[in-house]
Formats: structure tokens, sequence, C-alpha cells
């Protein structure tokens, strides 16, 4: 196996070893991204989501790299399947001592067009699933052996046109973050709030968001979305000794847009440097020429 077959993490090697810890939406995207960094730095980890052959893929991709992975398909939005689904990793794992809620997803529509059915679906996904994977891992384990959790949101501030749904879900995925981190401390409980990021997602969107979605790096300061391997690392710094007075925090990955204010033009200085550390990264076909 060579270097450039494994993950290429900037934190040092072995610093989860002998841990284990959940990923949830680890069949693609930023779940799939962080769970091989984890697993690179040694640590066991559980995938979890809705598609037995999407994690079973990444299982294989992070076996074939030296890491350990199991498979557990899950319906997080249901109370009784994700608590025997945590059992079942404390059964196999025999501790948990990471959450990383990732698991999510909307669709893009104006206020008035969501349904009852589609903001439920949404909000039962990006918050209630959360919390109900939260809570199984604490009661069961986290409350007599500690652990951390970090819950992926998204950048909500100042509203998401068009993704209400997800944006009132995830502002109650950060308020729910900061009660936790009180409630059940010391087990350390934050938030990572990505922006615009070139992951497999941006596929997911209708073809008619294309040209918006291409056009989205010259409303960012840091002058282009961020990268998968970007995301992981901040997970994986929360989820590490190094962030241990760290607690009932938000950590934005977003380039600083939230903070180009109403009627002031970016300067174009020119772009961030990116860091891309994952060794199966794909750009998302919408990027592409």
């Amino acid at each position: 196996m060579t270097h450039s077959d494994r993950y290429r993490s900037i934190f040092r090697a072995g610093l989860f070893d002998a841990q284990a810890g959940i990923v949830t939406g680890g069949g693609s995207g930023l779940g799939r991204c962080t769970a091989h960094e984890l697993a690179a730095l040694g640590a066991r980890v559980a995938l979890i989501g809705r598609r037995a052959d999407k994690l079973e893929r990444v299982r294989e991709e992070i076996a074939g790299a030296g890491g350990t992975a199991q498979v557990y398909p899950c319906d997080i939005r249901e109370e009784e399947t994700v608590r025997t689904t945590v059992e079942r990793v404390l059964r196999d794992f025999g501790r948990i001592d990471f959450l990383l809620n990732n698991a999510g997803g909307q669709f893009a529509a104006p206020l008035e067009g969501i349904s009852a059915k589609g903001w439920e679906a949404v909000v039962r996904t990006n918050l209630t699933g959360g919390f109900l994977m939260a809570r199984e891992c604490y009661t069961q384990c986290m409350r007599v052996h500690g652990g951390a959790i970090v819950n992926v949101i998204a950048d909500m501030w100042q509203g998401m046109p068009t993704m209400g749904h997800s944006g009132a879900a995830r502002a109650g995925m950060l308020n729910f973050t900061e009660t936790a981190a009180f409630e059940w401390a010391p087990v350390r409980v934050n938030a990572v709030a990505p922006g615009w990021i070139a992951s497999s997602g941006l596929d997911q969107y209708p073809a008619e968001m294309r040209e918006h979605i291409r056009g989205l790096h010259r409303l960012v300061p840091a002058g282009r979305l961020g990268t998968e391997s970007e995301v992981a690392a901040a997970i994986v710094f929360l989820l590490s000794p190094a962030a241990g007075f760290i607690s009932g925090s938000c950590l934005r990955v977003d380039g600083a847009v939230p903070n180009v204010k109403a009627g002031r033009a970016l300067a174009r200085r020119g772009q961030t440097a990116a860091f891309d550390g994952f060794h199966l990264a794909a750009a998302p076909k919408v990027l592409g020429d």
C-alpha cells in the first residue's frame, strides 16, 4: 500500500487508536470523507445510513486502505430503529467514543411551495434524527464513559431562501447542540457548519440550478468552494483531545460567506489555498467543464 492509497490527514497517526464511533450519512459526501479520515487515524467506524449498498462500498474502501469499518443500515428518523442500531454498535465495538451526526437532506423550494409532508420529512432528517442518535449514544454509553458529539448543520445565518425547511431544522440543531453541551457535560457537543462545499451533494440538485451552483465561488470571499477534507478536518479537530475545552460551539467552514454585507461588492484578490487530503475525492459533475 502506498501513501497515495490512504487518507492524507494533517493530524498525527494513531490519534484515534482504540476508539470507536458512529458516522451517520457515511455512504457519500462529507460523511464518507470524514469516515475515511477517522479510520485512517485508527478509529473503528460504524457507518450508518439508509442504503446498505452505499455504506458497503465505503466500508470496502476503508478496508482497502487498512482501516476498520462496519455497516449498519438505519433510518435515523425512526426512534426504535435508532435505539436498536446503537445497541448493535455497542455490542460489536464495546464502546462509542464519538458520534458524527452528518446525515441530512433537503430539496430546493420556496416556502409557499413546501407541503407539510415535505417540511416534516426534512425536519425529521435534519433535526429529529440527529437528536435521536445523540440521545441514544449518550444514554447507552457516553453518560457513563464520556465522549464527543459533532453535529453537522449548515450556513443558515441570514436565512436559507429556497431551503427554509432545512434552515429551520439546522438552526434547531444548533440550539440543541448548545443545550446538550450544558445538560450532558462533560460529554462535549459541538457543531460544524459547512458553507458551499465541492461535494457529491451538489449533483443532487435539479438541472435548473446548474448555473447558479457553478457561479457560487464568485460569492465567496475566499474565492472558491470548500473541499470535503476541509470540513472533515474541522470535525476531527472537534472530536480530538485538542478540543477538550470546547463544547457548545459552532465552527463555520464557509469561506466567510455569512460576513458578506448586502450592497457591498467583493474585492477580487484571488483565492485561499485549498486543502484536500482525501485520496478518493472526486469533483462534483456539476462543476465540470
